[in-house]
């Protein structure tokens, strides 16, 4: 993070890497307006990863120093450190809680009431991620739900307040540790620390999400090449996360097949002529389709091709409610579904999405954005943006530590449960 030459603003970048494209952003953040500032925006193809797993470490590394470059050339100025993006099939998330005795003590009375501070909200944080996990995975985030004081919850902040006993309910996002330490081994390899690492799924929330959204009930579809991150509110609080393992790269593999053509040929086709509802589509606008030396020309109409389009887009749809059923939120959800990423870029996905989940849905838009917004204003670009704006939201959010094991987070529980207890 950079201070900016204005004293009250920081420049920062965020690297959005996907199974389609690598995203860097640099922006200038207002942290008292919540403003944007976009200075630099770097694309590039990707080829050395899929659903979240390196494929060829050199070709990703390239890839993301072209990215990085062309941001930095735009913004004028050389990144230091940035906030990577991480997703894939890989990703869990879990709801879990942790309670301790407020100011607890040895030597002091269990029935006086104490003033919380900033140390029992860490340490009853600490003790809420302290579960049992494989050796392979480790805590991406620490997210806060609420916190509950003896007997009174849905407290959001419990810093100043007096009580006996503090309980915290936070929502943990874990990830494969190997994939988490080889992606941001790549960063590095160009010169650039890791600040931290954020859920991409998250990061597009922080980018496209209102805080009445957040607080009244929404779920957050980001839909990338080759996977889906859904991130749910309600409450002001993250309910569930999960990743799956199909986004846009999937259609375009669908009309490679039953058109016969390359899969370069099936993007283009889909961007130009494909629509998520057949129905908002002619069946007398015919397109002509690439052929090969000697082949006969061959058309399809506009409808047949949104077909396949929506057949599959549906499914994703559904594995998506799917898994708003698992948050087990009894509440309606009053904003529905927010649907961002480069997938939702796809025609009429808003009218078939309202149709098929039976609620509000809306195309997201990274939020109060200035600057460079005439080349990166899209869905495609609200991870990366949402990563740069990652450092205003609090720090202790990001737990995972690229080379530290899950050795030192159970030595502070035992030291915590040794104080208290």
């Amino acid at each position: 993070m950079i201070r900016s030459k204005n004293q009250d603003k920081y420049i920062q970048t965020g690297l959005d890497v996907g199974s389609n494209k690598i995203c860097c952003a640099i922006t200038e953040i207002d942290p008292n307006t919540n403003t944007v500032k976009l200075l630099g925006i770097g694309t590039s193809p990707a080829t050395g990863i899929k659903k979240g797993s390196i494929t060829h470490r050199d070709q990703l590394i390239d890839e993301m120093d072209n990215a990085l470059q062309e941001a930095q050339v735009m913004a004028n100025l050389t990144v230091q450190s940035l906030s990577l993006g991480i997703s894939g099939d890989h990703i869990r998330g879990i709801n879990t809680q942790g309670a301790i005795a407020i100011g607890g003590n040895n030597n002091s009375s269990v029935s006086a009431q104490k003033e919380i501070t900033d140390s029992d909200v860490r340490n009853v944080l600490d003790l809420a991620k302290a579960i049992s996990l494989p050796i392979d995975r480790d805590i991406l985030h620490v997210l806060p739900q609420e916190f509950v004081i003896d007997t009174m919850d849905s407290i959001k902040d419990p810093v100043g307040l007096t009580g006996r006993r503090l309980e915290a309910r936070v929502h943990l996002i874990t990830v494969a540790t190997t994939a988490a330490t080889n992606l941001a081994s790549c960063v590095e390899e160009l010169g650039v620390s890791v600040d931290a690492m954020v859920y991409q799924g998250l990061a597009s929330s922080i980018a496209t999400l209102a805080e009445d959204e957040k607080n009244l009930g929404v779920v957050c579809v980001d839909i990338g090449a080759t996977t889906t991150d859904i991130v749910i509110y309600f409450d002001g609080g993250i309910r569930h996360t999960s990743t799956i393992s199909i986004g846009g790269a999937s259609i375009t593999n669908d009309i490679a097949v039953m058109l016969q053509v390359g899969i370069e040929e099936a993007e283009k086709i889909k961007k130009t002529y494909g629509s998520a509802k057949a129905s908002m589509s002619s069946p007398e606008l015919d397109f002509e389709l690439p052929s090969n030396n000697g082949e006969l020309k061959r058309k399809i109409s506009e409808h047949e091709l949104s077909r396949y389009v929506e057949a599959r887009m549906v499914e994703i749809l559904q594995l998506v409610m799917r898994e708003v059923s698992r948050a087990d939120i009894k509440e309606k959800l009053t904003y529905g579904m927010v649907i961002t990423g480069g997938g939702s870029e796809l025609k009429n996905l808003s009218g078939l999405a309202q149709e098929t989940i039976n609620m509000p849905v809306k195309i997201g838009m990274p939020n109060n954005i200035s600057g460079a917004v005439d080349i990166a204003s899209g869905p495609s670009y609200a991870s990366a943006i949402g990563l740069s704006q990652w450092k205003n939201f609090d720090e202790d959010l990001n737990d995972f530590k690229p080379i530290e094991s899950l050795k030192g987070t159970f030595d502070k529980v035992k030291n915590i449960i040794k104080e208290f207890f």
